[in-house]
C-alpha cells in the first residue's frame, strides 16, 4: 500500500505547477511539477520527512496528511482517497462475502417501468437491472457471469462502448472511480483480476490507472447514442442502501416533454423481445465463457 501512496502523491505534484501553488519559478526545471523540496515546503515539513513518505519508509500522520492535502491543491475526492490510502493497517481483511441484491432494491427495480435502472455492487459489478436498463444498454442476461461488470462492459463491450458521445470522458471517470475502490480494499482479489485483465487489454486504461485519479460522482448526465432511439441526454443519480453501503441503485432519467424522455418511453415498447442465443464475449486470456444465466439477478465471483 505504501507503493500506492508514494504514487499517487507523486502524481499529484508532478501535475501541479509552482505558479498553481504559489512559488516563484525559475525557469530551469528538468522536470514537470513541483520538486520534493517545495512540496515539504508547503506542507510545512522536512524534506527528509516527505522523501520517506514517497518511498513509503514512513507513515503520515492525520496532520501531515492534511497539510499534504493543502500543499498538493487536493480537491475532496483526492483527499478522501489520501487518507484511504495512509489510514490501512498492515493486515488485511479476509475475503468479503458474495454480494446478493437488496429485496428492496430489486422490488425498486421491477416498479421503474419506464425508467432504466442498474443495482452495482463492489468493483462495479453489475448485481441486478431492470428491463428498460437491458434495452438502453445490453442485454445483461445474455452476458457471462464475469462479463457483468459496468466498467468491463465500457472498455471491452463493443455494444456498450458505442453507446457513448464522450466516451473518453465516461473510461476516465469510470477509471477514477475504481480507483476510490482500490483504496478501500487494494488486496480484494475481484479488483485486482478486473485492474489486470483491463490493463492488459485496453492501453488507455493502462495509462488512466496509472495517473492515479479518484472521483466519487452521485450524480450527473450521460450523453448516449441508441442504435433504436439515437441521441438522448439522461440525467442520473445514486441511491445507497444504507443496510449495504457497498450497494447503488442508479437511475436514468429525463424530464418529462423532452426528446429524451419520449425516447425512454419508446425504448420501453420494444424490451419484450423472443429469447436469442447468447452473443459471444470475450473473455480472461487462457479461460473458458461462463455459462450464461438467464436470470436478471448475479452473484459476483468473490
Amino acid at each position: 500500500m505504501s507503493s500506492e501512496l508514494g504514487d499517487f502523491l507523486k502524481a499529484r505534484r508532478g501535475e501541479l505547477s509552482p505558479a498553481a501553488a504559489g512559488l516563484p519559478d525559475d525557469g530551469r526545471r528538468r522536470v514537470p511539477g513541483l520538486r520534493r523540496e517545495e512540496v515539504a515546503l508547503l506542507a510545512s515539513i522536512s524534506p527528509d520527512y516527505y522523501t520517506r513518505l514517497e518511498q513509503g519508509r514512513r507513515r503520515a500522520s492525520e496532520p501531515v496528511l492534511h497539510a499534504l492535502a493543502r500543499a498538493l491543491r487536493l480537491n475532496e475526492d483526492e483527499r478522501a482517497y489520501l487518507f484511504e490510502l495512509s489510514g490501512k493497517d498492515a493486515g488485511r481483511p479476509g475475503r468479503r462475502p458474495t454480494q446478493r441484491v437488496q429485496p428492496q432494491l430489486r422490488r425498486l427495480l421491477d416498479d421503474l417501468t419506464n425508467t432504466p435502472a442498474l443495482v452495482l455492487g463492489r468493483c462495479t459489478d453489475i448485481l441486478a437491472w431492470n428491463e428498460p436498463a437491458a434495452a438502453l444498454f445490453t442485454d445483461f442476461a445474455l452476458l457471462p457471469q464475469y462479463a457483468r461488470n459496468f466498467v468491463r462492459l465500457v472498455f471491452c463491450d463493443p455494444t456498450v462502448r458505442a453507446l457513448y458521445v464522450d466516451w473518453d470522458y465516461m473510461a476516465r471517470a469510470c477509471v477514477a472511480q475504481l480507483r476510490m475502490e482500490a483504496a478501500r480494499d487494494p488486496q480484494d482479489p475481484r479488483l485486482t483480476t478486473l485492474v489486470g485483465e483491463l490493463s492488459v487489454r485496453d492501453p488507455d486504461f493502462r495509462t488512466w490507472w496509472g495517473d492515479h485519479r479518484v472521483a466519487v460522482r452521485t450524480s450527473g448526465t450521460k450523453a448516449l447514442r441508441h442504435p433504436v432511439v439515437g441521441e438522448l441526454a439522461l440525467d442520473w443519480s445514486t441511491l445507497t442502501d444504507t443496510s449495504d453501503p457497498d450497494q447503488q441503485l442508479i437511475a436514468l432519467t429525463a424530464a418529462p416533454g423532452t426528446p429524451a424522455h419520449d425516447a425512454l418511453r419508446l425504448l420501453g415498447s420494444v424490451t419484450a423481445r423472443p429469447p436469442v442465443s447468447p452473443r459471444p464475449v470475450a473473455g480472461p486470456a487462457g479461460r473458458t465463457p461462463d455459462t450464461v444465466d438467464a436470470g436478471r439477478e448475479v452473484l459476483p465471483e468473490a
